[in-house]
């Protein structure tokens, strides 16, 4: 029995929760503001998006301080505050580790950058050109060379993601033992665990080779992704620093299969406890995320979680998740944001909630907050505007890229919390860094709470229904008309307790076709997000879930 299986997890992004300053960026005591919000809403383990010392090209996730606060979110004091304040609501703190790079201003990199000669060099990819060229021709994560040329020393450095991100070389051990030490010193001062930033990543290639036409950009994961040294330095990180705490870990995986997963988390593995696979986030990709596919299947979507569930039953741990903060909102993408938007937001919920693994809730998804349509001009997010410059340099129709970034931006998630109907939606009293979604006067939190039959209080009662019900924590997972293009429906029993969740993701009535002896058992109907219900058909975006003994 172990704690993060049975929690909620709620994951914020610091700077669009709450400010309490008036400077329009979220910070420490506006979260501590809403500490007793997250308490009534029923969660036990929130994970905070990185609060480090950091310049922001990124936000945040190119750190220059891995044991500093940055000075917008407040102090040491206010994050000492934060963390008890959740522990007396009962509520774990997981914190976000980034160390597959940090920031080109951490004393690292500085002195790595400064003195060609200095133990620090090898803690980064430096590397010769080849014929007054990038030493290979790897893209980067956000568009352009993975290598920035640095005249002074005549070399180039890796950064897969912003040039001020360059990559940590952890082929060297005296990175990995400052790593560690660092994670021990989070652990002692209180934090229970960490969401591991794109941590199949740290393990390279040490030929760093080309792919395809040396001449040509490419995408080089085959040479950076589930390396040949992954599970090596993920079991002495468990050896060295994991294993001395009762901590939860998560990690952040592309292109990763079960198979792959499965030595990831396996049970006798002794390295992560779960990961977020992210198959089913590119269900309506084509060959990038912004060549996004007007229709997806629900069947290729019950195909991946079903096959993730089954391939870690009994050895693994799964993460069930609809978005985070490098995601478009859910309601937006797997719902129908204009015609069922508190039904298929609650839909949703339902599955998350009931399917095995362990839940994550993004913060606004519990008040059916959508996607925003800005121009140009008002999105912040680096990849975005990286890749909307680089498009347009190509030939590319401004119409038609900015469809893509209303469907796939990264802010869609960032924009600030809708808390009410107040001025910038409560969220700040200044101006706030990211403009608020117009929709705040109808979506937010005061109104939700309101709502009997809305969202907020379907997650409430969905929360205290896993809480309450071990059987949808440990129980036996069985899948029911997987070929139904319509509905997820699947059957939890352990012992004499049986679980059924019946979920309509469609716009239209679904006739359901259930074996004899489900619809035969005497079930109690415990949620049903309409007045109404059959055993034979559900309505658009229904959600009932039922119990017997």
């Amino acid at each position: 029995m172990s704690w993060w299986k049975e929690g909620v997890v709620y994951q914020i992004y610091p700077r669009s929760f709450a400010d309490s300053t008036g400077n329009g960026v979220g910070d420490l005591k506006g979260i501590i503001s809403k500490l007793d919000y997250l308490q009534e809403l029923g969660v036990t383990i929130v994970w905070l998006n990185p609060v480090y010392a950091s310049p922001n090209d990124d936000n945040g996730y190119d750190i220059s301080d891995y044991e500093s606060i940055m000075a917008e979110f407040g102090t040491m004091e206010d994050f000492d505050a934060l963390l008890a304040g959740l522990h007396q609501r009962g509520i774990k703190l997981i914190m976000d580790l980034v160390v597959n790079h940090c920031s080109d201003e951490h004393p690292w990199f500085i002195e790595s950058k400064d003195n060609p000669d200095s133990p620090y060099r090898d803690y980064f990819f430096w590397r010769d050109g080849v014929n007054h060229q990038p030493p290979n021709n790897w893209v980067s994560v956000f568009s352009g060379s993975a290598w920035q040329y640095h005249p002074e020393s005549e070399q180039y450095y890796l950064h897969l993601f912003s040039k001020k991100q360059p990559d940590l070389n952890w082929e060297n051990e005296a990175l990995r033992k400052d790593i560690y030490a660092m994670m021990r010193r989070w652990f002692d001062k209180g934090v229970d665990g960490f969401r591991m930033d794109v941590i199949n990543m740290i393990s390279k290639n040490p030929e760093l080779p080309s792919v395809g036409d040396p001449s040509q950009l490419e995408w080089g994961g085959q040479h950076f992704m589930n390396g040949p040294r992954q599970h090596e330095f993920m079991r002495e990180m468990h050896e060295q620093v994991l294993q001395h705490y009762n901590c939860m870990t998560v990690g952040e995986c592309f292109d990763v299969d079960v198979e792959e997963g499965k030595k990831l988390v396996g049970a006798d593995r002794k390295e992560l406890h779960m990961i977020f696979q992210m198959e089913h986030m590119a269900l309506d990709h084509g060959d990038t995320k912004w060549d996004v596919q007007p229709t997806w299947s629900r069947v290729a979507l019950k195909q991946i979680l079903n096959r993730w569930i089954q391939g870690l039953d009994g050895d693994g741990w799964n993460s069930q998740f609809w978005m985070n903060h490098d995601q478009p909102r859910a309601v937006s993408r797997f719902g129908n944001e204009q015609k069922f938007r508190i039904e298929s937001a609650q839909a949703l919920a339902a599955v998350t909630l009931t399917l095995p693994g362990t839940p994550y809730i993004y913060m606004g998804e519990e008040i059916g907050m959508t996607n925003v349509q800005y121009s140009i001009e008002e999105y912040k997010d680096l990849e975005t505007l990286n890749w909307y410059n680089e498009q347009l340099q190509k030939g590319a129709e401004p119409k038609s890229l900015m469809r893509s970034i209303h469907l796939m931006g990264r802010d869609n998630a960032r924009t600030p919390m809708q808390w009410n109907d107040q001025e910038h939606a409560g969220f700040t009293t200044g101006n706030p860094w990211l403009k608020v979604n117009p929709n705040y006067p109808e979506i937010n939190v005061a109104r939700a709470q309101q709502q009997p039959q809305g969202i907020w209080p379907w997650y409430q009662s969905l929360i205290a229904l896993r809480k309450e019900n071990k059987v949808l924590v440990y129980g036996r997972y069985t899948p029911i008309m997987e070929s139904c293009e319509q509905v997820f429906a699947f059957l939890r029993d352990q012992n004499e307790t049986k679980i059924l969740v019946l979920v309509n993701l469609s716009d239209e009535k679904a006739v359901l076709d259930l074996p004899n002896h489900i619809v035969n058992t005497p079930w109690q109907v415990t949620l049903n997000n309409y007045d109404s219900m059959t055993m034979s058909e559900l309505l658009p975006w229904q959600a009932i879930i039922m119990r017997t003994e």
